[in-house]
């Protein structure tokens, strides 16, 4: 029963330190607020357009962009959402038969198939929106993939908006200076590495859903996310230090209760 009580506080524990996407991304509300204003202006408002998302590993890109869409869902209804993680697609090309496939379209190969997604890109009907989650995995040779992609928003009568994600700060600079000075070029938005503050408050607030004492001491995490903040500011690497915490910290545990003599035993 003892272990029982204590193994439901660790079970709890491990659950709310998964990266999952929260109700709410802590130390993340300026930058969750521009995603939501360019989907307002462009989705909503009609007008095509281009988001370039950076920023390193574990920074909330992704899950910061997934809640908006959660968010969002009911003001997006009219269109038509598309999310593809590039490091899924076999090549760069492999891109524009995966775009086909979501929006319905006969599959076709080479320039067919993109003449194909430009005409009904540039068709009359509801805004498409195309996310594409490691957006440098696009990259190929003379950057015609990447190109392609952000010179459809940029077509008279698109419709098509465009968000891409990528670790990379100097993409856009390095791989798509043309599309730099154009004047309907991608908007950027910089993820930072999260600081000490903001990760102590992240693991603050996932463990103040477990009910009962402290799993962790508050001068373990505020330790943890020192350190995690001076390498990387990364917050699945915070979460997932403070999740292995809980287990060794469990297995201790169960191995102290079943070695523990029952009371009048012998």
């Amino acid at each position: 029963r003892l272990f029982r009580q204590e193994g439901t506080c660790y079970q709890q524990a491990k659950q709310v330190l998964h990266v999952a996407v929260p109700d709410r991304l802590q130390g993340r509300e300026r930058e969750t607020g521009i995603l939501r204003q360019f989907l307002r202006e462009h989705v909503q408002g009609r007008r095509p357009g281009s988001l370039y998302v950076s920023g390193a590993p574990g920074t909330g890109k992704t899950a910061c962009l997934s809640r908006v869409l959660i968010d969002c869902k009911d003001e997006l209804a009219r269109s038509r959402t598309v999310v593809l993680n590039c490091m899924a697609l076999g090549s760069p090309h492999g891109v524009f038969p995966a775009l086909a496939q979501h929006l319905g379209l006969p599959t076709a190969t080479g320039r067919e198939q993109i003449r194909s997604l430009e005409k009904h890109l540039t068709a009359q009907g509801s805004m498409v929106l195309l996310v594409l989650d490691e957006l440098d995995q696009l990259e190929s040779k003379g950057q015609d993939v990447l190109y392609t992609l952000f010179e459809w928003t940029q077509l008279p009568s698109s419709r098509l908006v465009l968000v891409g994600l990528a670790n990379a700060l100097d993409l856009t600079d390095r791989s798509l200076a043309r599309l730099g000075a154009h004047p309907a070029g991608p908007r950027l938005l910089h993820f930072p590495p999260y600081t000490k503050e903001q990760l102590t408050h992240i693991l603050q607030e996932r463990l103040g859903q477990v009910a009962g004492d402290p799993v962790l001491d508050a001068a373990a995490l505020q330790f943890c996310a020192r350190k995690v903040s001076a390498v990387s500011g990364d917050a699945r690497k915070a979460l997932d230090v403070c999740r292995r915490a809980v287990e060794v910290v469990e297995l201790e545990v169960r191995g102290q209760t079943l070695l523990k003599p029952l009371p009048g035993g012998e």
